[in-house]
């Protein structure tokens, strides 16, 4: 935990946490005009990722963290979108963080990344089922009943491209992205020398 909290690491995860935030406040709707439209994308895991790589899984989960709970005084769910947020994009994170912890390399990432789409599309589907639709379209939040598993049945497909959708969007900004943004944060001291992807 000491290698987790340095000085550097504090500093990287606060810039990434503001820079995560801000972003996540530019939410794009890619299914207006359906039952869907509140599926917005947003890219603020593109620096939850970058946190993941550069500075390790622990990390990127404060990350996570930080930026959705400051998300809550912002937002419209109560803080139920942003606990979905954080389960969905932990699992998303957790796996390709820890592997380039132990094997770098571009192959690394791009299988890193390629299991973690996989298993955000996975893990949102549970998290809508079972969080999202019994809290916002069920009688009893947190509770599902035939109104939310009706909605569920209609919406899941729209909930699965999304995240697919967004996943890999994300995945394939992080890899065009890391090399420059390491080489920044090296320049100007807030990571420690290692080799890049």
């Amino acid at each position: 935990m000491k290698n987790v909290f340095t000085t550097k690491n504090i500093a990287g995860m606060a810039v990434f946490s503001a820079l995560s935030f801000v972003i996540y406040l530019l939410e794009i709707p890619i299914f207006a005009g359906t039952p869907a439209s509140f599926l917005e994308l947003d890219l603020s895991n593109v620096f939850v990722m970058l946190a993941g790589f550069m500075y390790g899984p622990i990390p990127a989960l404060i990350v996570v963290v930080i930026k959705e709970g400051i998300h809550i005084f912002v937002g419209s769910t109560g803080g139920v979108g942003e606990l979905a947020n954080v389960i969905i994009t932990s699992f998303y994170v957790l796996f390709p963080s820890i592997l380039y912890k132990y094997k770098k390399g571009l192959k690394t990432v791009i299988f890193s990344l390629v299991v973690a789409c996989v298993l955000q599309t996975l893990i949102s589907l549970l998290v809508n089922k079972y969080i999202n639709f019994p809290f916002f379209m069920g009688s009893v939040p947190f509770v599902p009943n035939a109104i939310s598993e009706q909605q569920f049945s209609l919406l899941w497909t729209y909930v699965l491209v999304f995240n697919l959708i967004k996943s890999a969007i994300v995945s394939t900004i992080t890899v065009l992205l890391y090399k420059k943004v390491s080489y920044l944060f090296r320049k100007i001291n807030l990571q420690n020398d290692k080799k890049d992807v």
